[in-house]
């Protein structure tokens, strides 16, 4: 069991100071799901490879500015790593989000027809495709294929104790929110109960099916935008 204090985690941290009770969830040593992780990344960053080329020239092309998209997220017992992913926004996407209606409720931001998001974008988030430089965050242990949707900093903390027990397990690139309506679950709290349903159902061969379900929501473009 691990013991934090909440504003030691997240800087600037609005909830009062108090000691957090972190238990390792058995997948977390699972050897048979970290196997899972290495060759899934493996196959994944196989792909990047052969489709980067293609996939920056678009970006390019289609909005001046970085390839990439570079945020801090946190992780397994609240630790802080970085993820990039493909550019799917204007360069200066951050400076006009106060400029955007939050269509979600809680501590998730969600809008169907974000303006700030590219032509190219829309369809790189579609397919999932600008998630594909996360790959190397599974490989090297920071994320994992299946698990809770990485939270910002942002949205840490704002986190109280029940939100906290998400970060008992390591992220993923997808997980039960992903499969069970992705962008069109729109409640923060529908999402935590998600989350809390995937530690309470997991076994190794769960994670498994959660990918098989991904990909075909994926061919299928369900729920995301």
């Amino acid at each position: 069991m691990y013991q934090i204090s909440c504003p030691t985690v997240v800087d600037g941290a609005t909830a009062d100071t108090w000691e957090l009770q972190l238990t390792a969830h058995p997948s977390v040593n699972s050897k048979l799901k970290r196997c899972l992780d290495i060759v899934g990344s493996i196959v994944g960053l196989l792909i990047l490879s052969i489709l980067f080329v293609p996939i920056a020239i678009a970006i390019t092309i289609d909005s001046p500015g970085p390839i990439f998209f570079t945020q801090e997220r946190y992780g397994l017992y609240g630790r802080s790593f970085r993820i990039r992913k493909f550019r799917s926004m204007v360069s200066n996407a951050e400076k006009l989000k106060s400029l955007v209606q939050n269509e979600a409720d809680g501590l998730i931001f969600k809008n169907k027809n974000d303006f700030r998001v590219t032509k190219v974008g829309r369809f790189l988030r579609s397919t999932s495709l600008d998630e594909l430089p996360q790959f190397w965050n599974v490989l090297v242990g920071e994320m994992s294929l299946v698990g809770t949707r990485p939270p910002t900093k942002d949205e840490v903390s704002q986190y109280n104790q029940r939100h906290w027990q998400r970060l008992n397990v390591k992220p993923g690139l997808t997980g039960e929110w992903q499969v069970n309506g992705r962008s069109h679950v729109k409640d923060f709290e529908q999402v935590v109960d998600l989350d809390l349903q995937y530690q309470k159902k997991w076994y190794p061969m769960y994670d498994l099916l959660l990918i098989v379900k991904t990909f075909f929501m994926i061919v299928g473009r369900v729920g995301a935008f």
